[in-house]
């Protein structure tokens, strides 16, 4: 079976077509500035056998991005697609795991956008324009809430009026679950241990988004993130954990214009708003410009950055419990080992020991930068979110 994996952003559209189940990728890309025009015409970037090509083409909805995928895959000798697989931001709690879009389950997406109104709107409408424009290929809806349905209600609810969130649908959902649920399976394998009997907290540390998850027996038991992705740790430029009374305060002093906090929260705030130099974390840890009028305020960030990451990682090591492994992964977990050996310093109480020799080698992952002697192992894995809802999507479907 060839599975079509399509993973809608608010202006992009990353595809992956892979044959299954063996996982063998056939073709790829994303395509780019979909929707109004920009300073640079859209484009997609397509791959395969090992090339990379650039098309330039108009691409004003995600639909018309969809058609342009399916010519250039045609065009270029891929073969049809028996089925797509789509990555959901939120499921609420309609959704808990892979689901096959059929008119009800559609019509249920279409109940829950404003759960997440910047990625569930486009996602939903390309649903519903694949499946007008190809009725006969089945497609899967992938959540990224749904590996957090396991989380128990104690870590899930929220101290509020018990009417107010069951008519507002106010809880901890999580996110970055497809993510999460990868690497813990891989980390499962790696150290081969049988899921079902694997607990670990994994740190999925992008250059934008983050969380941590505790994992007891291959099941998410919390997530840093809660009713929304802003919670939690600091991200590129979302403030993660607020005292509520500081939002009221904010909102006053932005005259009762929840729009504008909204921005201010989740798109000036966190490493951005700390730094003023840049929401990428790497770009704040890299030495500091000669002339750079203030280096104290880089370094003030980074320590609220990684403040923050400890924090979560020791109260999650103790809501595990007995951890077999502390998993880094996504661009920051893998790719930055100052931050990874930052984070698990002087942990020995958890009997937390890494080798930080190893660790700040040059790494082929899967691997483990923990030292012989550490009760829990410190792994650094590879995410592969489109591999994960390609794996979804061929065990949803029934056999071919």
């Amino acid at each position: 079976m060839n599975v079509l994996v399509l993973n809608c952003g608010s202006s992009s559209l990353k595809y992956r077509l892979l044959a299954m189940p063996e996982a063998r990728e056939l073709a790829g890309g994303e395509a780019q500035r979909v929707g109004p025009r920009t300073a640079e015409p859209s484009r997609i970037l397509h791959h395969a056998d090992g090339q990379q090509t650039v098309h330039t083409v108009e691409m004003p909805d995600h639909a018309i991005a969809f058609d342009e995928i399916m010519r250039l895959l045609a065009h270029t000798g891929a073969p049809r697609p028996n089925a797509l697989g789509h990555r959901l931001v939120h499921g609420g709690t309609r959704f808990s795991g892979p689901t096959i879009m059929d008119d009800d389950a559609l019509r249920d997406l279409q109940t829950i956008q404003k759960l997440a109104p910047l990625h569930n709107p486009p996602a939903t409408a390309l649903i519903a324009a694949c499946r007008e424009r190809y009725p006969d290929l089945p497609q899967v809806a992938v959540f990224d809430t749904a590996f957090h349905a396991t989380i128990p209600a104690c870590a899930a609810t929220y101290a509020l009026p018990r009417k107010l969130t069951a008519k507002l649908g106010i809880r901890k959902y999580g996110f970055h679950g497809t993510s999460h649920q990868y690497v813990v399976e891989e980390a499962a394998r790696f150290l081969k241990k049988p899921l079902a009997k694997f607990s670990a907290v994994s740190c999925h540390l992008g250059s934008g988004g983050a969380s941590l998850c505790a994992v007891v027996d291959g099941r998410s038991v919390d997530n840093t993130m809660g009713f929304s992705p802003l919670q939690g740790l600091v991200m590129s430029t979302r403030c993660g954990d607020l005292d509520s009374t500081s939002a009221l305060r904010l909102l006053i002093a932005a005259r009762g214009d929840t729009d504008a906090l909204e921005k201010t929260l989740n798109k000036s705030s966190g490493v951005l708003g700390l730094s003023g130099i840049s929401g990428d974390i790497r770009d704040v840890l890299a030495a500091p410009a000669p002339d750079e009028t203030d280096p104290a305020r880089r370094h003030a960030t980074s320590q609220v950055y990684l403040w923050r990451l400890r924090k979560y990682l020791g109260a999650y090591l103790a809501t595990v419990g007995d951890a077999d492994a502390i998993i880094f992964t996504d661009t920051i977990g893998e790719t930055m080992p100052g931050v990874r050996a930052a984070v698990c310093a002087d942990m020995d109480c958890f009997g937390v020991r890494m080798d930080f020799q190893h660790n700040a080698a040059p790494l082929s992952l899967p691997c483990d930068v923990a030292t012989m002697d550490s009760d829990i192992r410190i792994l650094v894995v590879a995410t592969n979110e489109e591999l994960a809802i390609g794996r979804q999507t061929y065990a949803t479907l029934p056999p071919p």
